[in-house]
């Protein structure tokens, strides 16, 4: 019997109308502006009548360090919320966007797989309801004011070779990472070096999804930083009139937008930054709102609980006043064995050995969620090569750190293969043994703010930066930046910067490369290694295979 695709999953589900989906949560239905029958955003009005609501209880979903062989976190985060809807609790999931760069480039969609998707998985993946779309328009619109402001005299002193705003699309698109722009002429402006990053890594994305209302929202746009002048005075957006236009093309997509699982149960798909790049999470919009409909929301932070966790905790819950209740950290056989020393054709075959050894990985991640003070389970989800004997070892590993170990099998059984699990998530949750805690304090200089990451999260020795990027750590102490977290962009593959270095590695140090300052998001981006905030295609890219085929439905998404 031949396995469905997830698309082919997807299309065979008898989706329900979003008005049901928001009827369940006593969501008014003029309070849903519909996007077609089973996507709707929901009223920033409704969500301002609930802050009176007590909160449900927050559950994070992360991961060991990711491998080509994947992990499937969002996956299991929709399972884990239709195992607690299963049992009887009212759960609700919250995910980021997909990006089209991924999407076009080697991840493809993410929207889960198998059993445990959030539906309409084609929608969803290819411009959803234009979130993305507004977030790069509204991006560009500031650097297009920018320039303007230069081109017509330049009253404020813009240093144009100090012009740190960099433009925006959400494509892989390497050959757009340095540019040289307005050539052609004076009717053209100025020459001057620019570049583009993927919008997924635009400050206007953090904004976006730190921000708690349209008054926030619009505030924290005028604080962005766009340059410099000669004496090195900063230049906001504030100062060149461009918060309100931003916000006017933002106003829409700051309402988060309602979808479901397989299994009916209802779900935010909203906001979207890459954890690798930036801080790796949905927008505090949907979950602060999915708290007041919801006994449990359980959300996801990208990558491995080393980048997605950490800035979840340290970033997203700071700003927002979050306190996560529970943790799952999520496990394969197959990228154990991988960290574990086995490429990637071998990863079917038995090796219990293999996994032995690439358990290091998953134990750093353990200890690195303890750190936060967060109680954790750890879901293994599992594949059809992975043996008894080698899941027995995780839970044995597991249990020398006091987290128990669940098999979870929501790819192929939807809500029934998370019931024991989501069991357990439930009991930690409601148990009140949370006790977070960030991983350093506010006052905390940006320096050793960063060192402490290094040293406490990824297992480094120190950090190292050649003198400029000293200097901009002082300077940006000394300016007033010096309560800000740290939002590094380092390699999701591994815990130092070489993304070839599997396993657990210590000793190692991390080189910081560049430090850009995002005032309106109030956090420093720190990028270290080679990692680059406009991605690249891979030599085969997904897009090669992603067409409409001959019945004009679309192939090769997922």
């Amino acid at each position: 019997m031949s396995v469905k695709s997830d698309i082919e999953i997807a299309r065979a589900a008898q989706l329900q109308p979003i008005w049901t989906i928001a009827d369940r949560l006593g969501i008014p239905e003029t309070a849903i502006h519909p996007y077609g029958r089973f996507v709707g955003k929901v009223d920033l009005d409704h969500i301002a009548s609930l802050k009176d609501r007590p909160d449900g209880k927050l559950i994070l979903v992360t991961a060991m360090t990711p491998t080509p062989a994947g992990e499937g976190k969002t996956t299991t985060t929709v399972g884990l919320g239709d195992g607690l809807n299963r049992i009887g609790k009212k759960a609700f999931v919250c995910l980021r966007e997909p990006s089209l760069g991924p999407c076009f480039g080697m991840k493809g969609g993410a929207a889960g797989g198998g059993y445990a998707q959030v539906v309409p998985m084609e929608n969803i993946n290819l411009h959803f309801t234009g979130d993305f779309h507004a977030i790069g328009s509204a991006h560009n619109l500031l650097a297009a004011l920018l320039d303007n402001h230069v081109y017509w005299g330049n009253d404020l002193g813009v240093d144009v070779r100090r012009i740190v705003l960099r433009r925006v699309m959400d494509m892989n698109d390497r050959s757009l990472r340095q540019i040289n722009s307005s050539l052609g002429g004076v009717a053209n402006g100025f020459p001057r070096e620019d570049g583009f990053d993927i919008t997924v890594a635009s400050e206007v994305m953090a904004i976006f999804c730190l921000s708690r209302s349209m008054a926030e929202l619009e505030e924290r746009l005028g604080k962005m930083v766009v340059a410099y002048t000669r004496d090195r005075t900063p230049v906001t957006a504030a100062d060149i009139k461009a918060p309100g236009p931003m916000a006017v093309l933002l106003r829409d997509a700051l309402a988060p937008n309602l979808v479901q699982t397989l299994e009916g149960n209802p779900a935010f798909v909203h906001g979207g930054p890459f954890a690798n790049i930036a801080h790796g999470c949905n927008t505090v919009m949907a979950t602060r709102a999915a708290l007041k409909m919801a006994d449990y929301v359980v959300t996801e932070a990208g990558f491995g609980a080393d980048l997605g966790a950490e800035k979840f905790f340290d970033i997203k819950c700071r700003k927002a006043g979050l306190k996560p209740d529970a943790a799952v950290v999520v496990a394969t056989i197959r990228a154990l064995k991988m960290h574990g020393g086995v490429a990637k054709g071998d990863l079917g075959k038995p090796n219990p050995a293999a996994v032995s050894k690439g358990l290091a990985n998953l134990g750093r991640h353990l200890r690195n969620v303890a750190q936060f003070g967060v109680p954790a389970v750890v879901g293994i989800n599992r594949f059809i090569t992975d043996t008894d004997e080698e899941m027995e070892l995780v839970r044995k590993y597991c249990a020398e750190f006091g987290v128990e170990a669940f098999v979870c099998t929501h790819w192929a059984d939807g809500s029934a293969g998370t019931e024991a699990i989501a069991h357990k998530v439930a009991e930690l949750a409601d148990g009140g043994s949370s006790q977070f805690r960030t991983l350093y304090p506010d006052d905390m200089g940006l320096w050793e703010k960063t060192r402490t990451i290094a040293r406490s999260i990824y297992g480094a020795d120190d950090i190292i930066a050649d003198k400029k990027v000293r200097d901009q750590f002082t300077q940006l102490q000394d300016g007033g930046y010096g309560s800000f977290p740290i939002c590094v962009a380092k390699t999701q593959y591994s815990f130092s910067t070489d993304p070839n270095l599997k396993g657990a590695p210590s000793n190692h140090v991390v080189p910081i490369r560049e430090v850009r300052l995002a005032g309106g998001a109030e956090f420093l981006v720190v990028i270290c290694g080679e990692i680059m905030t406009m991605p690249g295609l891979p030599r085969v890219p997904a897009a090669n295979s992603i067409c409409i085929d001959e019945s004009g439905q679309i192939a090769g998404l997922f």
